[in-house]
């Protein structure tokens, strides 16, 4: 799969890493990819008053693309997925003070899926329903720059928020531009 980008908390910089990799923590996670025309499935957290892509982490043994299946059907209650294509892994570095660990290098596994068109009940974890998260149809554009004006606005902007708003542009650009642009070219 190819690497989307790299990026490193203040507190893991490039240097410490290095220093750390044998008290680093590898957790594999994914992102799921969901289009219909200029919207995108994304959820709204209202807590951080932010836009993500539905997913999470991988289960222990569990296959990437089930882990994905799996997130997308508890975080947005998305039936049928299918034609699950590999978009991209996006890596991060953030300090993690447990179980003998000093950085979290986490790997999110985008990738571009299909559902049904009706969702069903979602099965969020206590804590993704006291963050106040729901799953949302948005138009990207409208996402992208409510996130951007979350960072500008807000001192505590971590390195989720920057992964989202990073991926949804890649997603606008590659993805949903270029047939806009065909499609315009057509008439």
């Amino acid at each position: 799969m190819r690497h989307l980008a790299t990026n490193y908390h203040h507190d893991t910089p490039k240097e410490f890493v290095a220093l750390h990799q044998s008290a680093m923590l590898t957790r594999p996670a994914t992102r799921a990819i969901v289009l219909k025309g200029q919207q995108i499935l994304l959820l709204y957290t209202e807590r951080y008053h932010d836009y993500s892509l539905p997913g999470g982490g991988v289960d222990e043994g569990e296959a990437i693309e089930l882990g994905l299946i799996r997130e997308l059907r508890e975080e947005t209650g998305a039936k049928g997925v299918s034609q699950i294509r590999p978009f991209g892994v996006y890596e991060e570095y953030r300090p993690w003070r447990r179980d003998g660990y000093s950085v979290l290098k986490m790997l999110s596994y985008c990738f571009t899926c299909q559902i049904e068109a009706e969702l069903g009940d979602t099965e969020f974890e206590p804590h993704e329903i006291n963050n106040g998260m729901t799953p949302v149809w948005v138009d990207i554009d409208e996402a992208i720059n409510h996130n951007l004006s979350t960072m500008a606005n807000s001192e505590k902007k971590g390195l989720s928020i920057e992964r989202e708003t990073f991926l949804l542009q890649l997603i606008r650009d590659e993805l949903i531009q270029p047939s806009s642009l065909h499609a315009n070219a057509l008439k």
